[in-house]
């Protein structure tokens, strides 16, 4: 038995759809407008919906792009409008809509568009989500705005952002769908020329994550590889945690290097700065994590909201998302509660264990020195929400001596962040 959301401002036609579905077999769940469609798909996901186009509060083609760009398209999106032009069914298509139908609706070409949609559009992977732009408060606002107006654009982009608030999930709504992506490490990327990453992402996007991390050598072959992107129409995207500038003036970083990717700088807010959009990030988590089936399925109540929208996230969506799965994990009941997201945070912020209970305090001072490296480095992951960036500024080691300290002392590495 199919799932089916009906998402329509006008109570005649969601009847008369419910009606002719349930007849059909099919469980069918209402919306009225786009926020309780919203809320509808963050509980579960459906097996399809039936979006009208022209709604009061949000118009379906603007909540359509963003299932798109959060990752929540992976059900077969049916478009419905009384005022439909070829333009508008051509974008729906584009952005990932399985149809369109133009009202009235007949009810074979209904019947026969839900069946088709059911039996062939089998859920969809995640896409690459963009958290970092969801969310309705001014900082977010702006950087979508900014991001939109760049998506069609060639210009190289530099994204400036604290770590973990979201620079290559940003960089992701840059990308056009169908082409290329190509993602590669500041700290290892260019240590040697990489004369195929020119037609790895031909016409399409380079991502360099972290380019403060590049070495001299390896800036002077980036900058050598820059006649063949250029011929193979690449679109350089990077992301930097540290002031570009201030290296520069330190003789650390190349002026002409920076020169090349920084053709626009978009600075990303980081989540203290938005915190007005906490509860729907929250839930935007929640609702992967338990259609993922990483956690079980829950759902946090206001209060618990609150809590997480007035804490000051030094880890920022990092150490959201690891505090948010966390608290479904553990949580007692269906319901997460302030008690909850209170013991995640002290989790992360707990002091560290008992020194004299903790070492081996009466075996050879490597051992003791290779216990203690562990419980710190484990510590600070932990309080980082394991972004390796963080980490390893914290500690003061490079990214590339951190990752081998941790293998050296068998201390299992986070899934990679992004930061």
């Amino acid at each position: 038995m199919s799932q089916i959301l009906v998402v329509d401002d006008e109570v005649g036609i969601r009847e008369l759809l419910s009606e002719i579905l349930r007849d059909e077999g099919h469980q069918v769940r209402l919306a009225q407008n786009a926020s309780e469609a919203r809320q509808q798909r963050s509980r579960q996901r459906p097996d399809l919906v039936l979006l009208d186009i022209w709604m009061p509060d949000t118009d379906g083609i603007t909540l359509l792009k963003e299932w798109a760009a959060t990752g929540q398209l992976t059900m077969p999106v049916v478009m419905m409008s009384g005022h439909g032009t070829i333009d508008t069914a051509v974008e729906a298509t584009r952005i990932g809509a399985y149809a369109f139908l133009e009202k009235p609706i007949a009810l074979q070409k209904l019947l026969a568009t839900v069946g088709s949609a059911l039996k062939h559009a089998a859920p969809r992977a995640h896409s690459a989500p963009t958290l970092a732009t969801i969310g309705r408060s001014a900082a977010v606002e702006q950087l979508r705005a900014r991001l939109e107006r760049l998506k069609g654009l060639r210009a190289a982009v530099l994204f400036v952002a604290e770590p973990g608030a979201g620079a290559e999930q940003c960089a992701h709504a840059l990308h056009q769908a169908g082409t290329p992506w190509v993602a590669a490490d500041g700290e290892t990327a260019f240590i040697e020329a990489q004369t195929d990453l020119a037609q790895r992402a031909a016409d399409g996007v380079l991502f360099l994550r972290e380019v403060h991390h590049l070495e001299r050598a390896a800036q002077l072959n980036l900058l050598a590889e820059m006649g063949r992107f250029e011929r193979a129409h690449v679109r350089l995207v990077s992301s930097s945690t540290v002031s570009l500038p201030d290296l520069i003036a330190a003789g650390a970083f190349d002026p002409r290097l920076y020169a090349q990717l920084a053709g626009v700088i978009v600075r990303v807010p980081s989540v203290r700065e938005r915190a007005e959009d906490v509860p729907e990030l929250v839930n935007l988590v929640l609702s992967r994590a338990v259609e993922a089936k990483e956690v079980p399925a829950r759902s946090f109540n206001t209060a618990a909201l609150n809590a997480m929208r007035n804490y000051h996230w030094p880890g920022n969506l990092v150490q959201l998302e690891s505090v948010v799965k966390t608290c479904a994990q553990l949580a007692a009941g269906n319901e997460i509660g302030v008690a909850d997201v209170t013991n995640a945070l002290v989790t992360l912020e707990a002091p560290l264990p008992s020194m004299v209970q903790t070492l081996p305090l009466d075996r050879e001072l490597r051992e003791a020195r290779d216990a203690f490296e562990r419980i710190y480095l484990e510590y600070h992951l932990g309080r980082e929400g394991g972004n390796m960036s963080r980490v390893a500024e914290k500690v003061g080691l490079e990214r590339t001596h951190l990752y081998r300290k941790l293998k050296q002392l068998g201390v299992k590495l986070p899934r990679r962040s992004e930061d």
